[in-house]
């Protein structure tokens, strides 16, 4: 039998193991446990470094951009925020920015994921970009882009609306994360969003 690698993100203990029981016992029942095996410990490094193996570990096609986006909410200002993260030909970019919009603060911290998304997207178009794969923590991000959830309200109406123009230009797609998991990069864009509002 062949000798894999097992690279665990997020788990009890994270790092490479080289058994199945090993990773097994860092993983079960751990709550948005990350992992995956490999057949070389080089691929099993690469996925611990994140979202620069994400071809590798086949959670971006070759040529997509990856991008995570979060947002955040003040209730004392009523404020609202999104981060990002974007990897674009090997270079790591940051977007962090507040809203005050009293309409859309009612949607709280999903009106900064919204916007966290239409960030990504404007910047793909501005500079080219002809694919990118938004990872998220919220559904309705991806949802009310596809049109799988009805848009009811004007900043969801807006978004999808959004989205739809923005599909003539780049091709997108959406990847579901588990919040407050121990995601990197997931983590990094919900602290962006937290900083653009002065949050701890």
């Amino acid at each position: 039998m062949a000798k894999k690698y097992y690279a665990v993100r997020a788990g009890r203990k994270t790092g490479i193991f080289e058994t199945w029981d090993e990773c097994r016992a860092q993983t079960t029942g751990f709550k948005g446990a990350s992992f995956k095996s490999f057949p070389t410990r080089a691929e099993a490094e690469a996925y611990m470094q994140g979202a620069d193996s994400l071809v590798q570990s086949g959670q971006a096609a070759e040529g997509e951009a990856v991008a995570y986006v979060d947002g955040s909410y003040h209730s004392g200002t009523n404020a609202f925020s999104c981060g990002a993260v974007l990897f674009l030909n090997g270079e790591e970019l940051h977007f962090s920015q507040k809203f005050e919009d009293a309409q859309l603060a009612q949607m709280h911290n999903v009106a900064g994921e919204i916007k966290g998304a239409e960030t990504i997207l404007t910047y793909c178009m501005e500079h080219g970009v002809p694919r990118v794969v938004l990872y998220h923590d919220y559904e309705g991000v991806a949802k009310w882009a596809t049109g799988e959830w009805k848009a009811n309200k004007p900043g969801t109406i807006a978004y999808r609306e959004f989205c739809r123009q923005a599909a003539e230009r780049v091709q997108f797609r959406f990847v579901k994360v588990k919040g407050h998991s121990g995601d990197t990069y997931n983590d990094l864009a919900d602290r962006l969003a937290k900083d653009a509002l002065g949050i701890e």
